[in-house]
């Protein structure tokens, strides 16, 4: 859970993203972000705080609250937590240039299956339910391959009270 990788792709000088910073956890709810990024190709960042960062995945068709979607997620380096309020655009010849809007955003509760959110990604399964304007009730992000490394997820929402069965397109809801 470092920001080594965060600070190695960006260039400070040149983008208006947060610099790299570690903070404590706040001593509240856990918060959660999902921002629409329209870079080279249109995806949703989802990203949960966890250990002072916000640990993140690129979402290519976005978030769903049907269970019957099985979306992908394609875990990328943690984020700084001030990277929660980042909306703006990234210039072009900057690693994810383009425009990042905040889609929904609110806190999270940790389903303990493993001793922290650390363990359950070693794991491969990460359980929570989500406290957004958008996104509500219980998700599952699930690794595709347990063996460890690889970076593909996918992200599922499970059937509770806020379920919807009705066809759920991200790039449909407008951003905030």
């Amino acid at each position: 859970m470092s920001l080594k990788e965060y600070q190695e792709k960006r260039r400070f000088t040149e983008t208006p993203e947060p610099v790299a910073d570690e903070k404590p956890q706040s001593g509240q709810e856990p918060i959660f972000v999902v921002q629409k990024h329209e870079a080279s190709h249109l995806h949703w960042d989802f990203r949960l705080e966890a250990d002072g960062v916000l640990k993140s995945w690129a979402v290519p068709k976005g978030p769903s609250m049907n269970p019957n979607d099985k979306r992908l997620a394609v875990q990328v380096e943690d984020h700084p937590l001030d990277y929660a309020e980042f909306e703006g655009t990234i210039p072009e010849g900057n690693y994810g240039a383009g425009t990042v809007e905040i889609w929904d955003n609110g806190t999270y509760t940790y389903i303990e299956k493993y001793r922290d959110i650390e363990a359950a990604i070693d794991h491969g399964v990460l359980e929570f339910k989500l406290h957004g304007r958008k996104l509500k009730g219980l998700f599952t992000l699930v690794r595709t391959n347990m063996d460890g490394k690889d970076k593909n997820w996918l992200l599922l929402k499970k059937e509770d009270m806020y379920a919807v069965h009705t066809p759920y397109e991200a790039a449909d809801i407008p951003s905030y």
